[in-house]
């Protein structure tokens, strides 16, 4: 079984290009499996010998230990996907965990902002002056908000994730055209264009950004489009904190996290009519499903609407 594992996690590391989110997710979540069915002292069964009742206990130990069905459903995906590899390798006849349903998980529809509501905030981040005391925190106060709208007007006027933002270099970007390539999921790559705020943000950075580089020291510059205050390449925890931050400074009313852009760009650009399948694209979804949700959340803002506006709703 450990042997399986270790086999299945390097088939997703170096022939699926996994990224590495999806690889802590698999190892966290086979682990467990694997400890689980390991006894103190002893060792875990062999991968033949485990059939769909195991797995199905397995999943009743989870449900008791409060797991939320959506983790348990994730966990339960991770055996398939082990399982499947394992078929195809050989190494087992058949795989037990498609005997066994995966459990319900409610769909929820992401909150997404009015375009009103992010126009405003952006905005106000334009106003903003940076904080004023000795020249030199002045100064790097200056270079850090010239950063942070950029950050905005890319993660909402081009639809990134936080991980496509925070992987951004200086020859992904195609300045002739506006376009830039993302390295999405699985190492995917995708053609997004990016508007004339976005350019401008940019143009206000980089003169910020060349005096962060020096201002750390370092003798190769990485070619990475956002550092942080250190000079070195910003993380996507460090954009959540950024974000989070400048919420708390405009004190909104609103949830407003690094995905919340990315929602509302997709459900902008389908309320003003833009073709499914383009946002599919934009986004980098592999499956139409996964962008058929905006239009979810388009026709509930249709019927909230209406409930507001019609006489006799």
């Amino acid at each position: 079984m450990r042997e399986a594992i270790r086999r299945y996690l390097h088939h997703l590391r170096y022939e699926r290009n996994a990224s590495a989110h999806t690889l802590r997710n698999y190892e966290s979540d086979l682990g467990q499996f694997l400890a689980y069915l390991e006894p103190p002292g002893g060792a875990a069964p062999p991968l033949a010998e485990i059939d769909h009742l195991l797995i199905r206990e397995y999943l009743g130990h989870l449900h008791d230990q409060k797991l939320a069905r959506s983790s348990i459903a994730r966990k339960l995906a991770a055996l398939r996907s082990l399982f499947r590899y394992a078929v195809r390798e050989g190494m087992v006849g058949e795989n037990p965990a498609r005997l066994v349903s995966t459990p319900s998980v409610p769909r929820r529809l992401p909150n997404v902002l009015t375009a009103e509501e992010i126009n405003r905030f952006l905005d106000w981040m334009g106003s903003l002056a940076p904080k004023t005391g000795r020249r030199a925190l002045a100064e790097k106060s200056r270079w850090l908000l010239d950063r942070d709208r950029a950050i905005f007007e890319f993660l909402y006027g081009a639809g990134l994730r936080v991980s496509e933002l925070t992987g951004l270099r200086f020859d992904d970007i195609d300045r002739s055209d506006q376009s830039i390539r993302v390295h999405g999921k699985g190492r995917k790559e995708r053609l997004v264009p990016y508007g004339s705020k976005a350019r401008q943000a940019l143009e206000a950075y980089e003169p910020a950004r060349e005096a962060l580089f020096r201002a750390s020291g370092a003798r190769n510059d990485p070619g990475t489009v956002f550092l942080n205050g250190q000079g070195g390449p910003l993380t996507p925890r460090s954009v959540g904190r950024v974000v989070k931050r400048y919420a708390r400074m405009a004190e909104i009313s609103w949830n407003l996290h690094p995905h919340s852009l990315r929602h509302a760009f997709a459900t902008h650009l389908l309320a003003d009519g833009a073709d499914l399948r383009a946002i599919q694209e934009l986004l980098g979804h592999k499956s139409l499903s996964t962008t058929q949700r905006y239009t979810h959340v388009s026709i509930r803002q249709l019927m909230e609407v209406y409930d507001k506006a019609h006489p006799r709703a």
